[in-house]
């Protein structure tokens, strides 16, 4: 039905991860709100707690903690989430945000770690064996230098 970017920060390390969720991962995930804490086995990480901290729509606009429900809302606000600073002190604009409650149309899910489990989220992806990387990278000098030879 519907598949959700998941956004994990570290707050202690300011680093972040983005992960694609499947199907019933995502399912796990609607009809909790902003604020909300889950535990990592509902999205595959098991021994991780997180909390959701925001998000934004499947059109981009930004979900904001103070609209209820499910549907998109133009707001008249000061400040926050969606509103930017542009008109001056105290000019309240009209934005439109996306609800603080996760649905079938968002497409993505910002949380923060609260407890760590085992699994390193934010270690560097293995590369492939060096003897195919070599072999590779030689390939690609050759190519170049074959190329150099043309030119002149």
């Amino acid at each position: 039905m519907v598949e959700f970017k998941l956004v994990i920060s570290d707050p202690k390390t300011g680093k972040t991860v983005q992960r694609v969720l499947s199907e019933e991962q995502s399912d796990a995930l609607i009809g909790m709100s902003i604020g909300d804490n889950f535990k990592g086995d509902l999205v595959g990480l098991a021994g991780y707690e997180f909390v959701i901290t925001g998000g934004s729509d499947y059109c981009g606009f930004p979900m904001r903690k103070d609209v209820p429900g499910t549907l998109r809302k133009k707001i008249y606000a000061v400040g926050g989430v969606g509103i930017n600073k542009t008109k001056g002190k105290g000019i309240r604009t009209r934005k439109r945000v996306a609800p603080a409650t996760i649905h079938a149309k968002t497409a993505q899910v910002n949380v923060k770690i609260v407890k760590k489990g085992k699994e390193d989220l934010f270690a560097e992806p293995k590369e492939e064996s060096s003897g195919e990387a070599a072999e590779q990278s030689s390939e690609a000098q050759e190519g170049e230098a074959g190329k150099a030879e043309q030119e002149s």
